[in-house]
């Protein structure tokens, strides 16, 4: 993607405190020690139950085209320290003109209800090498999780009427329309707006027209007749320019003066009291003989909106979703970390790492981990366990969640087309549980982490 929408090299997307410790790895002669790392986060987002994890695509893509060219050398180089020396030797700015990307990356495939506190993402190989993924991974990893959760439960909320995402306008910049569009469909929405992310990843894409072009006309009639007669085969008309059940009305007989009926038409609303204005809109729409024409709305919805209108008896089939889903707008960051949990010392045996706090919410997990995930007979989740992949004990039976996507460097991993990751997340939607999920620690694991808090003399209270 990023090729294809910046052409340029974006190997430097990241904050300069990853390359400062590069750099100090480098200089302790520790950089070559293999390192693990696990992306996740603490909290379920919107005070819900689950997240669907996403934008692994887009990570692979950044993976794959790493490289410190001349012009990212000699912009390094530049960098000066407080005494105005150079920041970075040559020595290092070698090692980083010569990358060779050596990591082994795991991770829980896209559309896959996730939960607090399990490893979307694990990273294994260099330490200097791992260290400077963090930045870009959790940039692209967050928002994109953040979206197609927002998504989930919005398509959720609407049970079984379509969901379009309108919300390109308001997105927070080029980049955050474009990966909002995309993790909005793996969210499970039916289309976008966005013509370019149409055109990037196939999303089918929708749309009619604004209040504009019935401004442009003498009168609302003019300017559905002449919609009407430049798209015959886009019909659905804005009915809320001036009186929005007159605006039907015109519709309605736009449609009837028609020389051939189109195969289905629709009406929008944009404002006003949505559940009232749709339920007349479907009494005068059927009344006139088009029981099949669609109403969609618009006007800052969200999950709670549609379940608040559906309560009300709003004649809704189609919720176009903009602000509110694309800029997450309750939640403005999923709050995903990068913790180092595992070290390789010089006999070769692993050290297992722990990040402790006096919040207990932000002590983290040591291990080389993966994640289990038990069903019921109904295939509903059962549970999660976390579990050290070099030591733990008896597990039941389920599926482990983190895939191999690249070893040593080299991507093994065949993505899956953006349709079979929106089938992913509603069939995982599916499976979930009434109760939230609370993820399980391998006794294993649990013992390894007492150990590592009773070193540190942390209390678990």
């Amino acid at each position: 993607m990023f090729d294809k929408i910046y052409k340029a090299n974006i190997s430097l997307l990241t904050d300069l405190y990853q390359l400062t410790m590069a750099y100090g790895y480098f200089k302790q002669d520790m950089h070559e020690k293999e390192a693990v790392f696990h992306l996740f986060f603490r909290k379920n987002p919107f005070h819900g139950h689950y997240a669907i994890a996403c934008g692994l695509e887009l990570a692979i893509d950044y993976l794959k085209n790493i490289h410190f060219s001349g012009a990212e050398i000699q912009y390094l180089r530049r960098l000066k320290g407080s005494d105005d020396n150079p920041l970075l030797d040559e020595a290092f700015l070698e090692l980083l003109q010569n990358w060779d990307f050596k990591c082994n990356i795991d991770a829980i495939p896209e559309g896959t209800a996730v939960f607090a506190n399990e490893p979307i993402l694990r990273v294994q190989g260099p330490l200097w090498q791992a260290q400077l993924l963090e930045t870009t991974l959790l940039n692209i990893i967050n928002f994109s999780t953040l979206i197609a959760t927002k998504a989930a439960r919005i398509v959720t909320a609407a049970q079984k009427d379509s969901v379009l995402e309108f919300g390109l306008r308001r997105a927070q910049g080029v980049d955050g329309g474009l990966t909002a569009s995309r993790a909005a469909y793996i969210g499970g929405v039916q289309a976008t707006s966005n013509v370019l992310a149409g055109q990037i990843w196939g999303i089918p894409v929708r749309g009619t027209h604004a209040h504009s072009w019935v401004m442009s006309f003498d009168d609302e009639k003019t300017a559905f007749q002449q919609y009407a007669h430049a798209l015959p085969n886009n019909l659905t008309f804005l009915v809320d320019t001036y009186d929005t059940l007159e605006g039907v009305k015109n519709a309605i007989q736009t449609v009837k003066n028609m020389k051939t009926n189109p195969n289905s038409f629709g009406i929008r609303l944009d404002s006003g009291d949505l559940a009232t204005l749709s339920i007349a809109a479907r009494k005068l729409l059927d009344e006139a003989g088009f029981p099949n024409a669609k109403i969609v709305a618009s006007n800052d919805l969200d999950e709670y909106a549609i379940e608040k209108l559906k309560k009300q008896g709003a004649k809704i089939d189609v919720w176009g979703v903009g602000t509110k889903l694309v800029t997450a707008y309750d939640q403005p960051a999923l709050g995903g970390v990068y913790k180092l949990a595992a070290l390789r010392n010089e006999k070769g045996d692993w050290d297992y790492k722990i990040k402790l706090s006096e919040d207990l919410i932000k002590i983290s997990n040591p291990g080389i981990l993966q994640v289990r995930r038990v069903f019921t007979s109904d295939k509903t989740i059962e549970k999660d366990i976390l579990y050290d992949e070099t030591d733990y004990e008896s597990l039941p039976a389920g599926s482990d969640l983190l895939q191999p996507i690249f070893k040593q460097g080299k991507l093994v991993y065949d993505h899956p087309t953006i349709h079979e990751l929106r089938a992913n997340t509603l069939s995982n939607i599916k499976a979930l549980p009434n109760a939230p999920i609370t993820l399980q620690l391998d006794k294993s694991l649990n013992d390894k982490k007492l150990q590592l808090l009773n070193k540190f003399k942390v209390s678990k209270k």
